[in-house]
């Protein structure tokens, strides 16, 4: 199981969120260049960067400060937020982009997931963040009717191979991940599963890594890796003896 560092941007720092809510941040680097350095002398083999003022607005706002990352390491990065036409994720691939996170436009614009995936392949994404099995959408701050189940089987439909399921609930509270929703996705829907939102201890890894037979084969870490409630030592470790053991 691939262990993916997570380094969340709002007006260029490095933040946390809880839930998704604007009110419950904490700045954890002003600096998150330094930081990805940082993950990457550590041992980290690819960096997931959201950009929150473009999930907010629908527009990326951290451009500059992608660029910085992106240039500033040699392993792969995976970026998100507030990506909604084909001009951003041109961008984000032509900088230096591994991977592109389309979120909102699976929902808005479902063409563009079946344009970005024609052209683009592997490097499209979608992220399905889920609230009480409902998808939110727009930062988080709506919640439609679509289930994330039905949603994920729309955008397998449109090309997509993997996507990122992150419930809401748990995002930031270092309460755990869930694990029924997330085994769930994988197991219905046949797609790759990266699980983000609640990791909080060793064990809290090791419950995910079990899920990797069903295709849940990436986990981002946020809070945790912040907070230092896990090492990401501790947490490759863990990866390297799934490697192992398969």
């Amino acid at each position: 199981m691939l262990v993916i560092p997570a380094i969340d941007l709002r007006e260029g720092k490095c933040v946390r969120l809880v839930e998704g809510r604007l009110d419950q941040e904490t700045v954890y680097s002003d600096d998150p260049v330094a930081m990805a350095a940082l993950w990457q002398k550590k041992g980290a083999q690819m960096l997931h960067v959201v950009d929150l003022d473009g999930a907010f607005s629908g527009a990326p706002k951290n451009l500059d400060v992608i660029k910085e990352i992106l240039a500033a390491v040699q392993i792969p990065v995976q970026v998100g937020g507030g990506i909604r036409n084909m001009q951003a994720v041109e961008l984000l691939l032509e900088i230096g982009a591994a991977r592109v996170i389309l979120g909102t436009a699976a929902i808005l614009k479902p063409e563009l997931v079946a344009e970005a995936c024609s052209r683009y392949g592997d490097a499209i994404l979608v992220g399905i963040d889920g609230r009480s099995g409902r998808v939110a959408i727009e930062g988080w701050g709506l919640t439609v009717e679509k289930g994330t189940i039905e949603l994920a089987e729309e955008m397998k439909g449109l090309g997509i191979k993997r996507v990122v399921f992150t419930d809401i609930r748990r995002d930031g509270t270092l309460q755990g991940p869930n694990l029924e929703a997330t085994g769930e996705l994988a197991r219905t829907t046949g797609l790759r599963v990266i699980a983000s939102g609640g990791v909080s201890t060793v064990d809290d890894l090791r419950a995910l890594k079990k899920l990797e037979p069903l295709g849940v084969d990436a986990v981002i870490m946020g809070k945790a890796l912040y907070a230092g409630t896990v090492s990401i030592s501790e947490a490759l470790s863990i990866a390297a003896e799934e490697r192992e053991v398969s």
